[in-house]
């Protein structure tokens, strides 16, 4: 037993896209995973959505595994440890709701065992192995998982009547979400996404935007990147000559931009006076 100063090592990736059926998972997941590999040839999808990775094979030559019924959670892991096997990059679930709720997932297991609330000892461990299997596994893992749909009338810009589809809650075992270092939200169907979770403080807070390739290389870079630590972020604050230093500093380090606020907040103070104490002096003026 060593007690150590807490550590954060390169990482893989484990993000989940949900979002009501149209809004564009399946194509966000790819652009995200092409974004981090930039060759088709290291992603892998595990299709059950009817071959709907498919619909996307004019993005490039990606692997596909098609995943029927039963989905049960062996079946997943088993399909996870072919790609691994595979030297795959990063490996797409799509979508992980049939292992909770579809022809021979946890729900439908849990049924046929009874339905009494003593079996889920049984089916909890198997769902808690592909849990696992996730959060494990030497790839980068993107889930995607279906939201209950609902529907609601708004008004257009012309003032008529329009229906509305959005997603409500996620179809999967509560709880999958904190297991998650970013999960996206697919809000609409202009593949408008929001970051519900985010460990890596890149998306928090920020406005509604569509995936592309280039959120991928973002989340990537973020993995792979040591951080630096809180001694060597104070050094670096204290050190910077200017205000654009100290903002570049502040931009690229997210992960500090809360814990050391009064710290950028006072040297930026700082180097502002000393900006106006210059232009002072040199209107011919002294130093008082």
């Amino acid at each position: 037993m060593q007690l150590k100063q807490s550590e954060r090592r390169q990482v893989k990736l484990r993000l989940g896209i949900s979002g009501a059926s149209g809004f564009g998972k399946t194509k966000s997941a790819l652009l995200l995973a092409y974004g981090m590999t930039n060759d088709w040839h290291k992603i892998a999808v595990i299709d059950t959505e009817n071959s709907s990775a498919s619909l996307y094979s004019d993005l490039g030559k990606f692997n596909v595994i098609d995943l029927s019924a039963p989905y049960s959670p062996e079946r997943y892991i088993e399909a996870i440890e072919l790609c691994e096997k595979s030297n795959i990059s990063v490996i797409i679930l799509d979508s992980i709701s049939h292992e909770w709720n579809g022809s021979g997932g946890c729900l439908d297991i849990h049924e046929k065992l009874g339905g009494r609330f003593q079996d889920w000892a049984i089916v909890t461990p198997r769902h808690q192995a592909f849990i696992d299997k996730i959060l494990q596994s030497n790839c980068h893992i993107i889930t995607t998982t279906r939201r209950k749909v609902e529907y609601d009338l708004d008004k257009d810009s012309n003032g008529r009547l329009k229906v509305q589809k959005f997603g409500t809650k996620e179809i999967t075992r509560e709880g999958f979400e904190y297991e998650l270092t970013v999960n996206f939200e697919l809000i609409n169907d202009n593949h408008l996404v929001r970051a519900s979770k985010d460990r890596t403080s890149l998306f928090s807070n920020k406005p509604e935007f569509v995936i592309t390739p280039a959120t991928g290389k973002r989340i990537l870079d973020w993995c792979n990147v040591k951080p630096t630590s809180v001694k060597e972020m104070l050094d670096k604050i204290e050190s910077s000559l200017s205000v654009s230093e100290l903002t570049k500093l502040y931009n690229e380090n997210p992960s500090y931009q809360e814990t050391l606020k009064m710290q950028f907040i006072d040297k930026k103070k700082h180097l502002e006076g000393l900006t106006n104490q210059q232009n002072y002096s040199s209107n011919g003026n002294t130093h008082l």
